[in-house]
């Protein structure tokens, strides 16, 4: 198979990437990927790996079959490792893992055992290498998602409300928080590329409420903005009736009903993104298969709320939904943090 070819700058902009991963030369890197992996991406990555001195080794994966009945996209959780103990003793060892995996380690059951090692682990996953050409490194984005998160922990209640009809309300007693700016440099972290995104991951029983995806917003799974109003009512972290008229409620009601586990319904994550160099309107410019639409979680201002896979409730499951939405207020313990779509100041 021909591999297509990569760009010097590409390769510049990866590596300083690295860099601010505190990777050093001689520092011991694995590349992770798998059969389904970008081969653009891998050569990239490999080129600014060897560049910068690192002793590299590739572990390559099979991409195991796709049980049905649906096609499964943009999960966070990839399934290329599928336990393999070598693969995973060899990530484990490394200074640094960049994964290239078609989803990402970020919900993948091995990742905890990988991370014990030390391992940094930066997640570049679907993204055609140009879109870094427009992620320029801000140190700064670290210490503004770091008094997100820690706004996040102070609080026992986040609400979200929109014009549109959201009107949404979280309990954070028992939630795991946490915040990505896009870069690991401490051992044991992960981190996706590009970050800049404040999460919760909320208990059992503890989101309720409406939320209304407007037009504009996006339904990252299906890699689309939506185009006609969906109202989704959520009991006790369930979505338990998608409503609206146009073809996005049918599909997202399809799809999820295609799921025999009913976790597909329940809420994975909640939070707002904080990178002004991530830009909605990115989704409009690429095709399906060159994007993994990590920067459409990240823009500034944005609201993220995320269906399926949720370990600090206990649930694991193959369905998922992420859906930014613009326009949206953040309150916490009655305080705005995101308002109307806009950042505090003081997270700008």
């Amino acid at each position: 198979m021909n591999t297509p070819a990569t760009e010097w700058r590409w390769v510049q902009r990866y590596a300083e990437q690295f860099a601010a991963c505190d990777l050093r030369p001689g520092e011991v890197a694995v590349l992770l990927s798998e059969a389904a992996s970008n081969p653009l991406i891998v050569e990239t990555a490999r080129l600014a790996l060897e560049s910068m001195g690192a002793a590299t080794a590739d572990v390559r994966m099979p991409t195991p079959p796709n049980p049905g009945p649906v096609p499964i996209r943009s999960t966070g959780a990839s399934v290329a490792l599928a336990g393999h103990r070598a693969a995973i003793a060899a990530l484990a060892a490394a200074d640094f893992v960049v994964d290239c995996t078609a989803e990402g380690l970020l919900h993948a059951p091995e990742l905890d055992e990988i991370l014990a090692g030390g391992a940094r682990v930066l997640m570049i996953s679907a993204e055609h290498p140009e879109n870094a050409e427009r992620w320029p490194h801000d140190p700064a984005l670290a210490d503004r998602v770091a008094h997100g998160v820690a706004l996040l922990e102070a609080a026992e209640v986040m609400e979200i409300t929109s014009a549109a009809g959201t009107n949404l309300r979280v309990l954070l007693a028992g939630a795991v928080k946490a915040g990505s700016h896009g870069w690991c440099s401490e051992p044991g972290s992960i981190a996706h590329w590009p970050g800049g995104l404040v999460l919760a991951f909320p208990a059992e029983r503890t989101v309720n409420g409406t939320l209304v995806l407007a037009p504009g917003d996006i339904n990252l799974t299906f890699k689309e903005y939506i185009r006609e109003p969906v109202t989704l009512r959520i009991i006790d972290d369930y979505i338990v009736s998608i409503d609206g008229d146009g073809h996005d409620a049918a599909l997202m009601e399809s799809y999820l009903a295609s799921f025999e586990e009913t976790d597909a319904y329940a809420v994975s994550h909640v939070g707002w993104g904080m990178n002004p160099g991530a830009r909605w309107e990115a989704l409009a410019m690429w095709d399906k298969a060159d994007l993994n639409g990590t920067e459409l979680r990240a823009f500034a201002g944005n609201v993220v709320y995320s269906t399926g896979a949720n370990e600090t409730a206990g649930r694991f499951c193959r369905g998922h939904f992420d859906l930014p939405m613009r326009n949206c207020t953040v309150s916490l313990d009655g305080e705005t943090i995101v308002d109307g779509g806009h950042l505090r100041a003081d997270l700008r």
